[in-house]
């Protein structure tokens, strides 16, 4: 893995004993220097998005770090694992479309989301939902989520990007070889994080090799390389400390109106509640329980109620609405998180960026090498996409591989999942022994035809 379950805080010492006056789910279970790279393994999706909301609807930043700050503190003690918190993707989205939402109307989107994944945790449905799920379906969602973030990180990493008007890699225009957001300077990142922590999964080879693999695995690679980053933030452009304020924004309760309520729903909540439910809910709780075997299977509908009540807290207040993701699990614990230890560091380093510097933050990470960003998104990608290996038969990857084939060209994960749902009932059509139910069916009929002829 990207780091060693066996680097202790000190040698021959366990870190999570030294941690004692802690609840067992932010013990360390391997060093600080891991757990904080594993921090920051989900930024990779979390600035783009909040980055072009802020510069383009006017978001209040800071207003988001802060409570996504508390969200984290609450999930990393809740779980016990890198549950991530990030911005809901369908909704930014639209946000940031031609339909452009208002804050308002981005806020009434979030809160009808979180209404209705509260009512499914509450009555159980996300719970029996997640229990009949073939896990071929799970999968093709969990790659098509993969490969989706690995096609936008090298569109990151190949061409420029102006998030002042979409989050999404969209553009053309190729990105310069040299300068502080060049694409030298991202494969220089690629490579250094490929020779720190390899493929992720250091328990391969011989004695000697794992050794050395996990001697590489040490150096907090994802924390370099986002330090490397904020540097040059301020190298490429000294000015922005003079943009710079002190002091949180002030909180305020957004006003919304009924209108706005209602086309939040139907342009934001409404693509954006199949994409909470398989990515937000199922596809972490199985990619949890596939990267944490040793810990209890977490439940869907705490992790359901858990997302819906983060936006009936935040999005009253102007906060991106939020989900959990897979994809954010995948790059955190690529990078070194290993438990609530990860998303409890983030969490720290955002309220202090929320409460020192409020909206005025914007100025520095508007400034961050896109390339970069892009280098920590895809291998997030390839991580998630990387839990659908397990597939042990030919039917099963078939359903997998047309169930992500569908959400892909199709931009819709509910598209894909209704795909894979039809295309697995067929296959299972296939099994049924017709000629057994007929003759089961006959010599029923048969003496039900002569019992009534006897009686008559």
């Amino acid at each position: 893995m990207a780091s060693s379950a066996g680097d202790p805080l000190l040698p021959g010492d366990d870190g999570g004993r030294r941690c004692g006056f802690l609840p067992q789910s932010v013990r360390l279970k391997t060093s600080v220097w891991s757990e904080l790279g594993g921090a920051v393994g989900d930024l990779g999706t979390y600035i783009p998005i909040v980055l072009a909301l802020s510069l383009a609807s006017h978001l209040d930043l800071g207003t988001t770090l802060i409570f996504t700050a508390l969200y984290n503190f609450a999930t990393g003690f809740l779980f016990g694992i890198p549950m991530p918190v990030q911005p809901m993707k369908s909704i930014a989205a639209v946000a940031l479309s031609s339909a452009h939402l208002t804050i308002p109307q981005i806020m009434s989107a979030g809160l009808a989301v979180g209404a209705v994944l509260i009512v499914l945790g509450a009555t159980g449905l996300m719970t029996s939902l997640y229990r009949i799920l073939p896990l071929p379906v799970v999968r093709g969602i969990q790659l098509s989520q993969g490969l989706s973030f690995a096609f936008t990180a090298v569109k990151y990493i190949r061409y420029s990007q102006d998030f002042s008007t979409s989050s999404s890699a969209s553009t053309s225009v190729p990105r310069s070889l040299l300068g502080l957001d060049g694409l030298a300077l991202a494969l220089v990142a690629l490579l250094f994080i490929i020779l720190a922590t390899g493929s992720g999964d250091d328990e391969d080879g011989d004695g000697t090799n794992r050794r050395r693999r996990r001697a590489c695995s040490r150096v907090p690679a994802a924390l370099i390389v986002f330090a490397l980053g904020l540097l040059l933030c301020f190298v490429r452009d000294p000015s922005i400390v003079q943009g710079l304020r002190f002091g949180p924004a002030p909180l305020r309760l957004v006003k919304i109106t009924w209108d706005d309520f209602k086309t939040g729903f139907w342009e934001g909540a409404v693509p954006q509640l199949p994409l909470s439910v398989l990515n937000s809910v199922i596809a972490v709780c199985k990619l949890s329980s596939d990267l944490f075997p040793e810990r209890a299977e977490l439940s869907p509908a705490r992790v359901s109620i858990s997302v819906g009540l983060m936006n009936f807290v935040g999005c009253w207040f102007g906060a991106m609405p939020c989900c959990h993701g897979a994809g954010g699990l995948a790059g955190q614990y690529r990078f070194g998180g290993r438990s609530g230890a990860s998303v409890v560091f983030l969490a720290i380093g955002k309220l202090l960026l929320g409460v020192v510097f409020g909206n005025s933050i914007v100025t520095i990470i508007g400034q961050f090498p896109i390339g970069i960003l892009g280098v920590m998104l895809l291998f997030s990608g390839i991580e998630l996409a990387m839990a659908s290996r397990d597939m042990g038969t030919k039917e099963e990857s078939f359903v997998m591989l047309v169930c992500a084939g569908v959400s892909l060209t199709g931009s819709s994960a509910a598209l894909g999942f209704i795909s894979g749902i039809l295309l697995y009932l067929l296959l299972r059509l296939r099994e049924v022994d017709y000629k057994g139910l007929v003759g089961r069916w006959a010599p029923a009929n048969n003496a039900r035809e002569d019992g009534d002829g006897d009686a008559s």
